[in-house]
């Protein structure tokens, strides 16, 4: 009997042992998370750093603050996301020749201005007639190209473009934004610029204008209400307030005290303000601005600047981290070529040429060029050639501080450098055009130039009266440029540019420097928002149209196996 007892208790202490067990493996029953969808409503008042000159999308080229409400009240025939390739906006459908000279476009159904009349193709041809406009401020690239562009109207929904030769960037020029042609046909040019309907615009956009804000007779701001019939799905905030600040710490200290939700432009001297803003939440993009160091390859006072391993070497003996950390407070992002990193044509697999200055000066002694024996801190060469020359740079604070660090870089290599301050205007003018410069620490300025096209820069065609400012002759590099220029395929477009990056990271003619980034501030509270690599500063506002400030959760069901605790509602 006492080994029988035995026997039962070890039964049932096993039996216990195996419930717990499945006890411990039966699921949790937890609270499902409601479902959390964006409402219609509220209030969203931004701090805009600038000032309002005139609410019209072909009056806004020079004038930030403009596009971005303009981005707003207006529709164009396409945009363009974040990688830079175009998406439609009016246009429903399209089609290209063969030949790539002939494009035809179908417009959305139903689209309507803000006051109700229909917009039709006769509007985007009376636009076009107003960008061709000498009399208007339009930028002469901009003019000159719908100067030999044939647009017709088909019909009230189909347009057909026909340019004098195929050119695969023509689609970065119909991203403009359009005009009513039954409020402003009757005005001349000169009557445009100062008419009213510049202070009362009147779009087709996600946003209509409502009203100027007005402090003490000056124009302090404007306030949008979302468009109920809007083509697409009309925007969740109901209203927009941009209140216009001189700069970027006026509109920081404006949010401090609560006045605005955010801040259009997070400069560097507004940047720790806003770091240190727990319910501020902030959007970085990169800018579409290259700041980098031509070299005259053609200068005959500079011969050794056609050696491509020298030019290699210059570039690693420059510590570009070291300068984006100290002098933009990290606000910049090192570059590796003339197409922008997140655009359809950057290519991933490029060369990134590291800081690295002793292989740097064992490739300028391998050259031949040595610490003279007589004494000096300049490298000759056997002749008796200093490696030295002169670095040109915009005369502003800003640059010389660059220039500096460039020019100290350099020296630790034995490369002497002679700094020499220019006005900006004065270094295009004077120097780089002519070619009559050595080196030149300048930015190339790509805004709103989604499609990356670097012919006009890096083309050998160019070289003379153009803007190859490196004189740079190579064949190989200008046959994939031409092709990409004129080829509609963005497969084939791509494989291109992949070969022009490997071909200019390989000889260099150019130091690329830094890519400058953008910061945007908005208040926690503001759901949805999203911002990529930016083109124009006014492509934060590219999803406006889906950020909410109210939300709904669908009615909660009972609990199953997996879950998480139910999200409180804004």
């Amino acid at each position: 009997m006492k080994n029988m007892r035995w026997q039962i208790l070890i039964v049932v202490l096993a039996l216990v042992a195996i419930a717990i067990l499945l006890i411990g493996q039966q699921p949790t029953l937890l609270p499902i998370v409601p479902e959390i969808k964006p409402a219609t409503g509220g209030e969203y008042i931004e701090g805009l750093v600038g000032s309002l000159g005139r609410l019209n999308p072909v009056l806004d080229f020079y004038n930030p603050a403009d596009r971005d409400i303009d981005r707003l009240i207006y529709s164009s025939l396409v945009r363009f996301d974040d990688r830079g390739a175009p998406v439609n906006d009016l246009v429903e459908s399209m089609g290209i020749s063969q030949d790539g000279t002939t494009y035809n476009f179908s417009l959305r159904q139903g689209v309507i201005w803000h006051d109700g009349r229909p917009l039709t193709s006769d509007d985007v041809v009376f636009t076009i007639d107003l960008l061709r406009s000498a009399e208007l401020p339009i930028p002469e690239d901009v003019r000159s190209l719908w100067e030999v562009v044939n647009v017709q109207a088909l019909d009230k929904q189909t347009l057909q473009f026909r340019l004098p030769e195929p050119y695969a960037p023509f689609m970065d020029y119909l991203a403009f934004g359009i005009l009513p042609q039954h409020l402003l046909s009757d005005l001349t040019p000169e009557e445009l610029i100062a008419s009213q309907f510049n202070l009362e615009p009147v779009g087709s956009g996600p946003y209509r204008f409502d009203h100027l804000i007005t402090t003490e007779d000056q124009i302090a701001g404007v306030a949008l209400t979302a468009f109920k019939d809007y083509y697409a799905e009309p925007a969740f905030i109901e209203q927009l307030v941009f209140r216009y600040f001189p700069d970027s710490p006026a509109a920081m200290s404006a949010y401090q005290t609560g006045e605005v939700m955010g801040v259009s432009q997070v400069t560097r001297d507004a940047l720790p303000a806003a770091l240190g803003e727990v319910n501020l939440n902030l959007y970085s993009g990169r800018l579409p601005l290259l700041s980098m160091i031509f070299l005259n390859l053609d200068n005959p006072e500079v011969p050794f600047f056609q050696d491509a391993n020298l030019r290699r070497a210059l570039l690693m003996g420059l510590n570009r981290q070291r300068m984006i950390d100290e002098l933009l407070d990290g606000q910049a992002i090192i570059a590796d070529g003339p197409i922008f990193p997140g655009s359809w044509a950057y290519y991933e697999g490029i060369e990134r040429i590291p800081h690295d200055p002793d292989s740097a000066i064992k490739i300028l002694k391998e050259a031949g060029y040595t610490i003279p024996a007589s004494g000096g801190n300049v490298r000759e060469d056997g002749e008796g050639h200093r490696l030295s020359f002169e670095l040109l740079y915009p005369d502003d604070p800003r640059y010389k501080s660059f220039a500096e660090w460039i020019a100290s870089d350099w020296e630790r290599l034995g490369v002497g450098v002679e700094l020499k301050p220019v006005p900006y205007a004065e270094l295009v003018s004077d120097y780089l055009e002519p070619r009559t410069y050595q080196a030149a620490f300048v930015d190339l300025n790509l805004t709103r130039s989604p499609d990356p096209d670097p012919y006009p820069f890096w083309h050998q065609a160019q070289a003379t009266g153009g803007q190859n400012y490196s004189r740079w002759d190579d064949r190989q590099a200008s046959e994939y440029l031409e092709q990409a220029r004129v080829d509609v395929d963005i497969a084939e477009r791509t494989r291109l540019y992949h070969n022009f990056q490997v071909r200019f990271t390989g000889e260099l003619p150019a130091l690329p420097l830094f890519y400058p980034v953008y910061n945007y501030a908005v208040d926690k509270q503001v759901q949805g928002v999203t911002m990529g690599p930016l083109f124009d500063t006014s492509d934060r506002l590219a999803t406006a149209r889906q950020w909410f400030l109210l939300a709904e959760r669908a009615a909660e069901t009972q609990a199953t196996p997996t879950g998480v605790a139910p999200a409180v509602t804004p």
